[in-house]
């Protein structure tokens, strides 16, 4: 057994999160609060900021998503993508639970229970935009927050970074169409061209913005990008919370007529995320892959890109919609259920590491 797997487990460091990660579910209930208070109170100035759009984009949102997610993306290194080749395995792993399996059960999920089970509870009228909001926050994978998870779990940094590079790369070409592809298996209408302006805008865009000015900030040395990261990293959780303020001032009558249609929307993004890192985990074992390998293959499996979610979802059905709110139940439970799973992996190292496995590798 190698020096990799000998040792105490590594355990969750909270140091290793910043404030506004660490506190993100505080922060979101907060959210909750301001906006809908807001809403009420100032009705007149939500509608103004509602009715300012451009070919269907709401112009406060998309500049609001382009600070949440630019940051993020400038911590991706594509050329990481020559990694790739180090951890065939994992990275079979983590593409087969990421575009196989976690869309389509989501989508089985959502149909299971917010058309059948929970329909009964729901507005009827937001059934189709709740099942769309939740195959939205599944059919994006994690950019950022997989870092912080998988430096929690001693997760290997090049095998995360490769993950990260090649899922954003797929996630370019194959959102629009696997997207567009599980709504018509739920018989959700989605405008085409309003898919592929969010693609655009929120994905295409915001890589390339990103990637140059990566480029730029590395051109004068590693240290100047550290900086600048640390400058402009709390700019993503600060532009989401204002996203969610909007978001939650538009949402707020609804949220007050039916405050439990949160808490079921997040029984299937629950099940969702225990399932699909449960299985990503279980097959990097099965495979013979490294803990340090599988630990933040299950992670990515298990989170969300979130930030994509959110425009998407206001975008395509707008910011008193269901899929908005889905797609913030998604943003509400993240970081509580995310060290969950970071701690059942740490904890289970020694079974991960059994000598049935190590025979298997051999």
């Amino acid at each position: 057994m190698n020096r990799q797997t000998t040792g105490a487990m590594p355990r969750p460091d909270a140091s290793v999160m910043s404030v506004f990660e660490r506190y993100l579910t505080v922060w979101v209930f907060l959210c909750i609060v301001i906006g809908i208070a807001l809403g009420q109170g100032l009705p007149e100035l939500f509608q103004a900021i509602g009715r300012m759009e451009l070919a269907r984009v709401n112009l406060p949102v998309g500049l609001l998503i382009w600070v949440m997610i630019i940051p993020m993306l400038v911590k991706v290194d594509f050329a990481a993508l020559g990694e790739v080749r180090k951890h065939v395995r994992g990275i079979g792993v983590t593409l087969f639970v990421n575009w196989l399996v976690k869309p389509f059960s989501m989508a089985f999920l959502g149909w299971l229970f917010i058309r059948q089970w929970f329909a009964p509870f729901l507005p009827a009228d937001q059934i189709d935009s709740y099942i769309a909001g939740l195959i939205l926050l599944a059919a994006a994978p994690c950019t950022a927050m997989v870092f912080v998870w998988s430096r929690l779990t001693g997760g290997d940094p090049l095998f995360t970074l490769s993950q990260v590079a090649l899922n954003d790369t797929i996630m370019v070409v194959a959102f629009a169409p696997l997207v567009a592809f599980l709504l018509g298996l739920s018989a959700i209408t989605v405008p085409w061209d309003t898919l592929l302006t969010s693609v655009v805008l929120y994905i295409v865009i915001p890589v390339v913005l990103a990637q140059w000015l990566r480029r730029v900030l590395l051109s004068r040395g590693q240290g100047v990008l550290d900086a600048a990261m640390a400058r402009i990293g709390p700019w993503s959780i600060t532009a989401l919370l204002a996203t969610l303020v909007l978001l939650f001032a538009f949402q707020g009558e609804a949220i007050l007529r039916q405050p439990v249609v949160i808490a079921l929307l997040a029984v299937p993004i629950l099940i969702q995320v225990f399932f699909n890192a449960g299985l990503a985990y279980w097959l990097n074992r099965v495979v013979g892959e490294k803990h340090s390998v599988a630990c933040p293959s299950a992670l990515i499996g298990a989170s969300n890109f979130f930030e994509l979610a959110v425009a998407a979802a206001i975008s395509l059905f707008g910011f008193d919609s269901g899929a908005a709110l889905a797609t913030v139940v998604g943003v509400l439970i993240e970081v509580p259920v995310m060290l969950l799973v970071v701690g059942i992996v740490n904890r289970s190292r020694t079974w991960y590491e059994s000598d049935r496995v190590g025979q298997a590798r051999g």
